[in-house]
């Protein structure tokens, strides 16, 4: 697995898990046994927006509220702190936000993955060696994979630059851009025209163009539209339908892909699905999907991961300080009762 690392973790120690998406932050400090001491949550992760050293700072007061939850400072000696991060998508991104993270000095090493893989660490099994590929669609969208002999596939996933298409972010776009047509003429008929300004309150797409482009509702607003769209498409209106489907060739491609690189098209490879557009499992999509990768990758095995990403952080921070037998399972057991 393509990760960064800072000197080696100390065994008996606890293992601060961070994952770290566009949306939301979560911190869990975990025994070495597997029992979850202590947790918080926070805002997104973006150091593009505001530079690695300040997005580290923001997760302090996390860490912080996690060891108080733990009972207090010193109560959990940390061995090492996994973090899986949005926006550590190229190997300089790994390299600098590791460093950031081991001047903190929470713990004696520091090993630092784009938050892909902390999916695809959730969604594999904790013995034997791990093979599978994840595809994460939340507020965007990303692939990574892991084959035989440790090697690995992902893609830079810095948005249209890189190629990419979808992710919550881009499909609610992509409905105002279709809707926008819909009213003034210029393209299809569609639901969405009426569906998405009512969801502000709003009768017409002009009144919502006027109020996201003079700041009357924020541009964070704008994901709100993701599930108006699916909704839409659940009611047969071909244009949001279009971009539903849209979206599974897009998620499809990517896994398929994945798989192709690390020579695992042929053989039962689990594809992990997840982040907050795939885990609600919109019918639609999550049927186009599985009938894509029957056709296209059929020994594939898709799973959709709903415990929150922060697990997987925590099991590859336990695998990287040789948890005892019946550790990993403890930990898993945690989350799933919530």
């Amino acid at each position: 697995m393509t990760q960064s690392v800072s000197p080696p973790a100390t065994a008996g120690r606890a293992v601060l898990a961070i994952d770290a998406g566009n949306s939301k932050t979560d911190v869990a400090l975990v025994a070495p046994d597997g029992s979850v001491l202590g947790t918080a949550r926070g805002g997104g992760f973006r150091p593009p927006v505001v530079g690695s050293e300040r997005a580290v700072d923001a997760l302090a007061p996390l860490v912080e509220r996690a060891s108080l939850a733990a009972g207090g400072p010193g109560s959990a000696r940390i061995g090492h702190v996994s973090a899986c991060l949005a926006n550590a998508d190229l190997p300089t991104e790994e390299e600098e936000l590791t460093d950031a993270l081991t001047a903190r000095r929470w713990g004696a090493g520091v090993t630092v993955s784009n938050d892909t893989f902390a999916l695809l660490r959730a969604g594999v099994a904790d013995t034997g060696e791990p093979t599978g590929v994840a595809v994460v669609c939340g507020t965007g969208i990303n692939c990574a994979g892991l084959g035989h002999g440790g090697r690995t596939a992902r893609f830079p996933a810095v948005g249209r630059l890189s190629g990419d298409w979808g992710g919550g972010g881009f499909l609610s776009e992509e409905a105002l851009w279709w809707a926008a047509r819909a009213e003034d003429g210029r393209g299809e008929p569609t639901e969405l025209a009426r569906a998405l300004p009512a969801h502000f309150g709003l009768t017409t797409m002009y009144e919502l163009i006027e109020g996201l482009h003079l700041g009357a509702l924020k541009a964070a607003r704008r994901l709100e539209l993701t599930p108006v769209l699916f909704a839409v498409a659940a009611s047969g209106d071909p244009v949001a339908g279009a971009i539903v489907a849209r979206q599974a060739e897009e998620v499809v491609t990517l896994a398929t892909v994945a798989l192709t690189r690390l020579g695992l098209l042929a053989e039962p490879t689990p594809v992990i699905l997840g982040g907050g557009v795939l885990a609600a499992r919109h019918p639609l999509l999550d049927d186009r999907i599985r009938a894509l990768l029957a056709e296209r990758a059929p020994k594939a095995e898709p799973r959709v991961i709903t415990a929150p990403p922060v697990l997987g952080a925590a099991l590859l921070g336990l695998d990287r300080m040789g948890a005892p037998a019946g550790a990993h399972a403890r930990l898993r057991e945690q989350y799933r009762r919530g």
